[in-house]
Formats: structure tokens, C-alpha cells, sequence
């Protein structure tokens, strides 16, 4: 089963939830920011073999991870903040807005979004 793996980044923690192809919620997880953070993140998600990682501003505030999670052999989709807040109104038509909510919202907009862009590594 394939596994998309939405991420909201922030300074101090990055939260992550993890959906099937039929957006039902499989997990969820919170990591402090740090040199650990993303083998913490893949470690976690080490269950669902087959997955991908849509991080919510992967050019800006989860640059760092992104690049990260490459770096470890990982498929990376960068997901526009305002797509993924798109996807959080449309949904419940409420803002509604927290991480494990933004997390959810990142990891629909790249199931549903076919020009989601993936991450390419930085040398």
C-alpha cells in the first residue's frame, strides 16, 4: 500500500501524519527539531515501505528537512503553503488550523494535486 506522508515545519518541531491512497489517517507523529529529526521521522515511518513525504514549504521553513530526507533515500514532494491551506478550508470549510490539521491538509493536496513538484537534492 502506498503512504503519503504530509509534514507542517516549524522552528521547533515538525508534525507528520500519514495517509493511505483513500486519505484515512494511519498515523501521526511530532519531532522536536534537530540533527535527529529526520531519522526520528523515517524511522517512525519505517512501517509503510512504499511512501512519499509531502513537506509544506520545502523551498522555505522545511528546506532543511526536505533536503534531509533526500539526502536518506527518500521521495519528497514540495507542497505550497497556500495549496495546502486551500485543501484545510475546502475540506471542513473552516480554518480549523493545527499542526496534525496542516499535516492532513499537506498530505491531500499532494495526493490531489497532480503539479505538486518533487524535491530535487541541493548540492
Amino acid at each position: 500500500m502506498a503512504v503519503m506522508i504530509g509534514v507542517d515545519p516549524h522552528k521547533g518541531s515538525h508534525t507528520a501524519v500519514a495517509l493511505d491512497e483513500h486519505e484515512q489517517l494511519l498515523g501521526e507523529v511530532k519531532v522536536r527539531s534537530s540533527s535527529v529529526q529526520a531519522a526520528r521521522l523515517i524511522e517512525w515511518a519505517g512501517q509503510w515501505p512504499e511512501r512519499t513525504w509531502a513537506v509544506e514549504g520545502a523551498g522555505g521553513l522545511g528546506y532543511l528537512l526536505a533536503q534531509q530526507l533526500l539526502a536518506a533515500g527518500e521521495r519528497v514532494l514540495d507542497v505550497p503553503p497556500k495549496l495546502a491551506a486551500r485543501v484545510r478550508v475546502l475540506s471542513t470549510g473552516k480554518v480549523n488550523k493545527n499542526d496534525p490539521n496542516d499535516a492532513r491538509a499537506v498530505a491531500v493536496a499532494a495526493l490531489r494535486s497532480p503539479g505538486v513538484k518533487r524535491v530535487a537534492a541541493e548540492d
